[in-house]
């Protein structure tokens, strides 16, 4: 690893002589952790240079600190930080080492980490694509090409909205694919979806304000509006998705700032929101005036019938704002998101993220661009739904033919995930550990479990259903 020039410095106008500074700014930097055990110092020369003292200054006070212990020669190789430094002869002044942040913070949620799971076990992760199907070398390919062909634009500042290329890329398949009528002017390009949502929640949220929240539903999504200061108002789910009369009684009670939703497949249920019930929600937040935050997580992946369009893409009223996501089509760590919305609202969006993070990846929205402008992305998407569908089919049947008297489901029409129940909630606690113990994880709350399959192949599906079918048996 390559070594840093050590930084501190000496005090000619102290008291003390040179040799007990340095002596003594070393043991210090020891005690507080900068120098740890087994740590090379720089060479007596070098350290004279930056102290601009005598070598033989430098080579008498590491001489004391060998002597006491802090430090040990070895030969032809240097000066090391002693592994457990014996009691010095001669104790410095002590240094002050806060154990914790000094002042009061305010209160933070539960980070939202990735799952880990010990080795062996099977992740059924409900929210995962299988990255191991991203097209990797194309991506490759076409940001070094971005990089070669438009390096130094590129690489210096850019537009918080998002590279305009890439905007306008997003419009046009937004246009074609989900009924959008949007131009560049009405997207915005963020580091996932999460980015998009903090992104709305500033921009709509007053401390106070309320927002109506599918229940259950996405927690990361929750986590976000409460850090922009608004109350969470859970509204049921039931098998037609959010409950609007639920809803109405809820603002009976309180106006709310927006209600957020997730129309497309329920997060988690994967039941898909009615026409009725969009319909009268479009109407409702025109009537009540609040926003509608449309959060289509997955929109590529439906297998049955025909489409079901976004709520946006018949918003005569303006209050949706649409929030969609490249990181199932391609990969969660490249962290691209987009918003869509009126233009106005477009650029308060670009300017509270202008001081979250300046800009995103220029090089990789330039890449992705491409492959959106060379239909790349859309083969990949019909691959992707292809392989998908076979895998939900995969793992249906084998939960028919191996826990069909244990739990139940109704086959989701598109997603990532199958939802279902057991005979009743202490039965699915008693599961869940069960399956951890055999080594299967997935998520699981009061009212059901999310079983994923886009993030497994067919074997790994059914060795999956198989230990779940093992850990059904003891509960």
């Amino acid at each position: 690893m390559a070594r840093w020039e050590l930084a501190f410095d000496v005090d000619r106008s102290q008291g003390m002589s040179l040799v007990q500074q340095i002596a003594r700014a070393l043991t210090a930097e020891i005690q507080r952790g900068r120098l740890r055990p087994g740590d090379r110092l720089p060479g007596s020369r070098t350290l004279a240079g930056m102290l601009r003292v005598h070598r033989q200054t430098v080579v008498s006070a590491i001489d004391e600190l060998v002597a006491e212990g802090w430090l040990v020669s070895k030969r032809a190789s240097g000066i090391f930080v002693a592994d457990l430094p014996e009691q010095p002869l001669k104790k410095p002044a002590p240094v002050a080492r806060a154990s914790r942040f000094a002042l009061s913070l305010a209160p933070s949620p539960l980070p939202e980490l990735p799952r880990a799971v010990p080795t062996g076990t099977i992740l059924m992760s409900g929210t995962r694509p299988d990255v191991r199907l991203v097209p990797a070398d194309l991506i490759g390919r076409a940001y070094r090409r971005a990089l070669r062909k438009f390096g130094p634009a590129l690489l210096s500042y850019g537009e918080p909205a998002g590279l305009p290329r890439l905007r306008e890329g997003l419009a046009a398949m937004l246009s074609a694919t989900r009924g959008l009528a949007v131009d560049p002017s009405n997207v915005l390009v963020t580091r996932g979806s999460q980015m998009a949502l903090a992104l709305a929640a500033r921009a709509l949220v007053r401390p106070g304000d309320a927002i109506a929240v599918e229940h259950p539903g996405y927690r990361p999504a929750w986590e976000a509006f409460r850090i922009a200061g608004a109350e969470i108002v859970p509204v049921p789910v039931d098998e037609h998705g959010l409950d609007l009369e639920a809803l109405q009684q809820v603002i009976a009670r309180r106006s709310i700032r927006a209600v957020y939703v997730t129309p497309h497949h329920q997060y988690p249920t994967t039941v898909t929101l009615t026409a009725p019930r969009r319909l009268a929600l479009r109407q409702l937040a025109a009537q009540e005036g609040f926003a509608i935050l449309e959060d289509d997580y997955d929109h590529e992946f439906h297998y049955s019938g025909r489409p079901v369009l976004p709520m946006a893409s018949a918003d005569a009223s303006g209050n949706v704002i649409y929030i969609g996501t490249l990181s199932k089509v391609l990969a969660p760590g490249l962290r691209l998101g987009f918003v869509v919305a009126p233009a106005d609202l477009i650029e308060r969006l670009a300017a509270f993220r202008s001081f979250v993070d300046l800009q995103g990846d220029p090089v990789l929205e330039c890449a992705v661009a491409e492959l959106l402008e060379e239909g790349l992305i859309q083969r990949h998407v019909r691959k992707m739904r292809r392989i998908y569908r076979a895998r939900l089919d995969t793992l249906a049947t084998a939960l028919r033919m191996q826990l069909g008297d244990f739990v139940t489901f109704r086959e989701p029409s598109g997603g990532t995930a199958i939802w279902l129940q057991t005979r009743d909630a202490r039965t699915m606690t008693r599961w869940v550990q069960a399956a951890r113990e055999v080594g299967v994880a997935f998520d699981a709350g009061e009212s059901g479990a999310r079983l994923g399959f886009a993030c497994l192949n067919d074997r790994e599906l059914r060795e999956a259903t198989s230990r779940l079918a093992t850990a059904a048996r003891v509960c």
